[in-house]
């Protein structure tokens, strides 16, 4: 590797039981390229239970947080790691990655968000390194293929073998579905197949938090995840603020490359208390007022981004639930 690349993924307690693929896959993906110490990686494991409340009849959280560090220890070992936790206030993925950017623009040529519901491409780090290595323009961000999507929007960006399939709301046994949770194993075969790669830029910006690709140029002129983003909706956020402060800049799409986003992976949320892991995953957040609230209040804040008008906060949150 002739670049410097940061890959950082925040993971929420109630996540420990299915974090392990996606470090397994980061560990493969870190072991193709040399010298691996080019590959950063940073890890937060949140213990806070401001929003959600463990239930101390199925786990401590002595034994969560010992679990995820023997587990990164184990699978990462090797690796140019750095493990850290947090406890005393909410932290959520905008505040992760806000944080991230701002940490590491200076130290690597490139950023990644990780994600700990996906699985990292094996080819991640290769391809990222030649991208950064042979692109004219030294600010840009990049994406992977994805699975099959809600609405023809995300077309550009879905992969080859995903595109011309069906959406089938709630599908959990097709492959190609959002529902469906694929393994490693699934996403190597896919990514095997590989002879040339199939990059194209995408106009207008388009994309996910999951995987996304950002130059550190980008966040060093000054574009970020705003703070009037407190909680989700992070990625939207921040494309609103590139498409803002640098709306010409260019995203480079490796579109035969895929990258698993498993949202409705089945370990996502454990001993959380009061919630029934047999419920659908979103059924079991939006059981939460709060999260309600805060999920409706940041899209409110990103609408207004631009205009002269109250950014909302959590202290509102718990205002308008009590």
């Amino acid at each position: 590797m002739n670049n410097k690349i940061a890959i950082g993924c925040l993971v929420q307690w109630y996540e420990v039981e299915m974090i392990e693929d996606y470090l397994i896959s980061l560990r493969n993906a870190v072991r193709r390229v040399s010298p691996r110490r080019n590959v950063k990686i940073d890890i937060c494991l949140n213990l806070n239970e401001d929003l959600e409340k463990l239930d101390t009849s199925k786990k401590s959280m002595y034994e969560i947080e010992t679990k995820f560090i023997d587990m990164v220890k184990e699978i990462l070992g090797g690796c140019h790691y750095i493990y850290w936790k947090t406890e005393i206030d909410i932290y959520t993925i905008a505040d992760y990655r806000r944080s991230f950017n701002r940490q590491y623009c200076d130290s690597a040529d490139v950023l990644m968000w990780g994600e700990s519901d996906s699985l990292l491409p094996e080819q991640t780090f290769e391809v990222l390194d030649m991208l950064h290595s042979n692109v004219e323009t030294p600010k840009y961000v990049a994406t992977f293929g994805i699975n099959k999507m809600w609405d023809d929007s995300w077309k550009p960006l879905e992969h080859p073998d995903f595109t011309d399939k069906p959406f089938i709301e709630g599908d959990t046994e097709n492959w190609w579905s959002i529902p469906y949770t694929m393994n490693i194993d699934e996403m190597n075969l896919i990514n095997e197949k590989v002879e040339d790669l199939d990059v194209r830029q995408i106009t207008p910006h388009k994309f996910n938090g999951c995987g996304l690709v950002i130059s550190s140029e980008v966040i060093r002129s000054g574009v970020n995840i705003p703070k009037s983003c407190f909680f989700i909706n992070e990625d939207t956020a921040f494309m609103l603020m590139m498409n803002k402060v640098l709306p010409d800049v260019p995203q480079y799409h490796f579109k035969n490359i895929l990258i698993v986003h498993n949202r409705k992976h089945p370990q996502k949320r454990n001993y959380i208390l009061g919630e029934d892991n047999d419920i659908y995953i979103d059924k079991n957040r939006t059981n939460h007022d709060w999260y309600n609230v805060a999920n409706e209040f940041c899209k409110i804040n990103n609408a207004n981004l631009f205009e002269n008008k109250k950014s909302y906060t959590w202290e509102d949150v718990w205002e308008r639930i009590k």
